[in-house]
């Protein structure tokens, strides 16, 4: 069986909400109001008895909730292979979900997770560090959720938790019925996930969070990075523009570090601006939460959600409604270029180009948005979509150094 340890406080659980507006890029909160009930959009709700099992992909709607997962139930064995999502681009199964990159990983090695070595070398907590985030998040899932994001709870009150099948190349995918809906997974009488539905085995996929997981260290280390990003912002002539891939860039340097990054990311999010700084036409704060992503990873709704509740941008019950946020790929990235190395016809030398993004990172298709009023599908489509355009750049851009 598998336990959620706190099936109420582990993962997110909202009952009825109503609307708060927030400043700036016309975010609103979601609240606990007794009474007033929030309207859902229509998805489909849980199935205990299922026939015509249907081992496809995901829905658009829940297109990102799959980006690297990895089974969580155990019990069975397998192997878990990454599954993509509608944008078309998948991740490593994860095996620790809250994993703290090492330093050969990432060279924003928190301060605070210490140095190798033995006994005199290990690290710990330093004086003064802060506490830490995110601390009620254990089991993070892919589970069912509105066009807003939050968590569609089932008649015990409970969410409802998607499940997933090894399809016959040995890849985790999403369940569906005969109809094309998705499946979730059944309780039973004492509280706990059922392991099979009608006989197939199942599993609930966790959301790998990669490097963004570094969001939980303790808040000095990202109050250190939003103070050392926020003095190039904001120095004496100090030019903000966006570089190719839609980062925030000064004068012509872009602020590449995950963790500053993360870190203005949060600011605005909980803030609706970046204190001090004139934000240039175009910028999207899902390009912030792209820059602390891994960059061969992918950003789902799941990632987004889980992401602002562990920075308190969500919290308790509150969530930010994203159902004013549109995102449109065409039109954010038809007349954007950058300048790669490209390999020439004789297959040994190269030459730098300038190409169109839409046409080399999306081979200029659009994004089909499922739900027609925005949501958080677009706000978690458009950080995905900036972190195609970060891998892109990184892996084929003319280095200066």
């Amino acid at each position: 069986m598998i336990r959620l340890r706190d099936r109420k406080q582990k993962v997110e659980i909202i009952n009825m909400e109503r609307y708060m507006t927030h400043p700036t890029y016309r975010f609103k909160k979601l609240i606990l109001a007794g009474g007033t009930m929030f309207a859902m959009l229509a998805v489909p709700l849980a199935v205990n008895s299922v026939t015509g099992l249907n081992l496809g992909v995901i829905a658009a709607a829940h297109a990102a909730d799959d980006g690297g997962s990895s089974k969580k139930s155990g019990g069975h064995k397998g192997k878990a292979g990454s599954q993509k999502g509608a944008q078309g681009k998948g991740g490593e199964a994860s095996k620790k979900i809250f994993r703290i990159p090492a330093a050969e990983e990432d060279s924003d090695r928190p301060v605070w997770a210490g140095v190798k070595g033995g006994k005199s070398g290990g690290g710990g907590k330093p004086a003064g560090a802060g506490s830490k985030k995110g601390d009620l998040f254990g089991d993070m899932v892919v589970v069912l959720r509105d066009a807003n994001g939050v968590p569609i709870l089932n008649a015990a009150g409970l969410v409802q938790v998607i499940a997933y099948v090894y399809d016959a190349n040995g890849n985790l995918v999403p369940l569906k019925d005969a109809s094309g809906n998705l499946v979730t997974i059944p309780y039973n009488a004492e509280g706990d996930l059922e392991t099979t539905i009608d006989g197939v085995p199942v599993y609930s996929a966790e959301v790998d969070l990669g490097r963004l997981s570094v969001g939980r260290a303790p808040t000095k280390v990202l109050d250190h990075s939003l103070t050392e990003a926020l003095a190039k912002l904001t120095a004496t002539g100090a030019i903000v523009t966006l570089d190719s891939t839609g980062r925030l860039a000064v004068n012509g340097v872009t602020i590449d570090s995950p963790l500053e990054n993360l870190a203005l990311y949060e600011t605005y999010m909980k803030t609706g601006t970046l204190p001090g700084v004139t934000l240039p036409a175009n910028f999207n704060p899902a390009s912030l939460l792209a820059g602390a992503a891994d960059k061969t990873g992918s950003i789902s709704v799941d990632t987004v959600v889980y992401m602002n509740s562990i920075l308190g941008v969500n919290s308790g019950t509150t969530y930010y409604n994203f159902s004013t946020v549109q995102y449109d790929r065409y039109t954010t990235w038809k007349n954007a270029t950058a300048q790669i190395l490209v390999l020439q016809p004789d297959g040994v030398t190269y030459k730098v180009e300038t190409v169109n993004l839409y046409d080399a990172v999306f081979n200029s298709t659009n994004w089909t948005d499922p739900t027609p009023t925005g949501g958080a599908d677009d706000f978690a489509t458009a950080a995905d979509d900036y972190l195609k355009v970060i891998e892109f750049v990184h892996d084929n851009g003319v280095r200066t150094e």
